[in-house]
């Protein structure tokens, strides 16, 4: 089992930046893939980012590339999206997700954060 606790969100301005965290409990990560998602109000689900943990690679939706980043901290079992550039319509609640390997579905969910940006 893993879990997962979110911290940052909040309110900021369009163009501001905000740092999410998610930190990981009860397994140490090895394998997983970890990965951030957002859910607008009246929209799906959308994915944002992932990495697996074995080799940092990364993964990005083209609505987020070139202005969130997603990182690590193995030593504290940490996965961090840094928002640049915030725009009115990344206005959602985030999530963070955890798989067993970058071939399993997301089966551990964070809590999930509100982020708001104001025009």
């Amino acid at each position: 089992q893993v879990q997962l606790v979110q911290s940052g969100g909040g309110l900021v301005q369009a163009g501001g930046s905000l740092r999410l965290s998610c930190a990981a409990s009860g397994r140490t990560l090895s394998s997983h893939a970890m990965g951030w998602y957002r859910r607008a109000p009246g929209k799906d689900r959308e994915f944002l980012a992932q990495i697996n943990w074995s080799d940092s690679r990364t993964y990005y939706a083209d609505s987020v590339k070139g202005r969130f980043t997603i990182s690590r901290d193995s030593a504290k079992n940490t996965v961090y999206l840094q928002m640049n550039s915030l725009k009115p319509e990344d206005t959602a609640v985030y999530y963070c997700a955890a798989a067993l390997s970058p071939n399993h579905a997301y089966n551990y969910w964070g809590q999930g954060t509100q982020v708001t940006v104001s025009s």
